[in-house]
């Protein structure tokens, strides 16, 4: 058995005890298990470091694991899901997530929880942790979004599928207020409403139907905002990879409640006033889209 994935297996072990504790173990139990565990296993002491990173980073994200389970299988409550399948989950997905893409590659992350649900789970197990796993690594076109050097070297590569996307700043004005209506997502973004063209539909139209779809508003465009692009996985297109390119506009609304649409890896809705929306944690490549729309509204304000 390669090293890293006993390592995992050790870690795994510690997880699943823990768990069965009901989350009692405090983290200084949890290592001297790991020491025990260690030993049986027959681990090298070389691996002690990585074993002790690994669990103190799911541990300590395991509140936002969790809800990333829960977005990704909302069929399975996650008190429902096998307790080996649930922490296989939790490991994997902190790698995927939260590990140094150098150490970890997305899909050394999503290749060893499966082994580990092949080795420890049941009969459906790595179908299952394959399943989750997988419908958050089609969301990594995000993580992936803050790797600007990465994304700007990969497309420099071989021309690979191109996918068309729209998206809006939406706002409103309620009094002497703006606000921007902006959706969250399971990896703890704020961002635009957006979303793919349908076959045979203008770029308008696919706005206006992507706002409704996730915020229930009618809303009415107003400015282009320019244009960009960036690398996402795709396992159905040849290499793995696509290129996005998507384009954005401002667009006006009614100020009036949002209704999210609870699924495609979103997770809330707000209005947010202008002047609080700096404070929000964005993704790279939208916050110079917002930067432009806030620019725009900014002057209208001075006339």
């Amino acid at each position: 058995m390669a090293n890293r994935h006993l390592a995992r297996s050790v870690v795994l072990q510690v997880l699943f005890e823990r768990d069965q504790s009901g989350g009692e173990m405090t983290f200084d139990q949890c290592v001297a298990r790991l020491s025990d565990y260690g030993r049986e296993f027959g681990t090298r002491d070389s691996d002690v470091p990585f074993m002790k990173n690994l669990l103190q980073m799911i541990i300590g994200k395991q509140k936002e694991i969790d809800e990333v389970i829960v977005r990704a299988a909302p069929e399975w409550p996650l008190e429902k899901i096998a307790a080996i399948d649930r922490n296989i989950l939790r490991l994997g997905l902190t790698e995927l997530l939260f590990a140094d893409r150098t150490q970890v590659p997305a899909k050394v992350a999503i290749n060893e929880a499966i082994e580990l649900a092949k080795g420890f789970g049941g009969a459906s197990s790595s179908r299952f942790v394959n399943g989750v796993l997988g419908a958050v690594y089609i969301e990594l076109g995000s993580p992936g979004k803050a790797d600007g050097v990465t994304r700007r070297n990969e497309r420099k590569s071989a021309p690979m599928p191109v996918e068309e996307l729209v998206g809006a700043v939406v706002y409103a004005r309620e009094g002497d207020e703006v606000y921007l209506a902006l959706v969250h997502d399971i990896f703890g973004h704020w961002t635009l409403s957006k979303g793919k063209l349908q076959p045979g539909e203008d770029q308008t139209a696919g706005t206006l139907r992507k706002i409704r779809e996730e915020t229930g508003l009618d809303a009415e465009i107003e400015d282009p905002l320019g244009e960009n692009e960036y690398i996402a996985n795709d396992t159905n297109v040849p290499g793995g990879k696509k290129r996005r390119h998507a384009t954005y506009f401002l667009a006006r609304a009614p100020f009036a409640d949002l209704t999210l649409k609870r699924e495609g890896g979103l997770d809330d809705a707000q209005w947010f006033p202008l002047a609080s929306v700096g404070e929000l944690n964005f993704y790279d490549d939208i916050l110079p889209v917002v930067t432009r729309a806030i620019n725009i509204l900014a002057q209208r304000g001075k006339r």
